[in-house]
């Protein structure tokens, strides 16, 4: 009678039907943990960015009534129109250039009547950027900014109804949205 010894090497598993596990959990977890770009935010995170936006402004508007200076960009000296816009976004860690020209060309670019609170509303003439202002609020009434001008210092105006203003709005541009979320 012959035996046999039984062998060292165990016996695998075929490894098969492992092979559609590994790839249902890979799919599952691939769907899961990259957010396509071009979904809309959900409520709570539209709740959030608002919120996110109405601190800016809120906090931009307490540096109402100080003076304008030309390059400034600190509370204690004084503050530019693009200096001013600069300074409160850097304040929430939103980055933008402190040249008006720059910062026009940053973020996205928004229609007028859809813009929110903490948007850039440009303003100019003869091919060139010359002033940059923050919107407040959006309303049937305007839009009301807060900007820093040359005459009045920081201020807060509806720029549509603006004699002076009205004429010069170019376009604005969305610089938060992609840095709040």
């Amino acid at each position: 009678m012959t035996e046999t010894i039984p062998s060292c090497t165990p016996r695998l598993p075929n490894p098969r039907p492992f092979t559609a596990l590994f790839v249902l959990l890979f799919a599952a977890f691939a769907a899961t943990a990259f957010k396509p770009f071009n979904i809309r935010p959900t409520p709570v995170e539209a709740v959030e960015v608002m919120q996110f936006r109405q601190d800016i402004v809120g906090y931009a508007q307490n540096f109402l009534g100080l003076r304008y200076r030309s390059a400034g960009r600190s509370p204690k000296t004084g503050f530019d129109c693009s200096g001013f816009t600069n300074y409160i976004l850097d304040e929430f860690s939103v980055q933008v250039s402190s040249c008006s020209a720059t910062q026009s060309r940053q973020g996205l670019k928004v229609s007028l009547n859809d813009v929110l609170p903490g948007d850039l509303v440009f303003f100019g003439g003869r091919g060139r950027i010359q002033h940059v202002a923050m919107v407040v609020e959006n309303t049937a009434d305007g839009i009301f900014c807060v900007h820093s001008t040359c005459t009045r210092g920081i201020v807060v105006e509806n720029i549509s109804t603006s004699k002076y203003w009205k004429p010069r709005i170019l376009f604005a541009r969305d610089v938060i949205s992609e840095e709040a979320g």
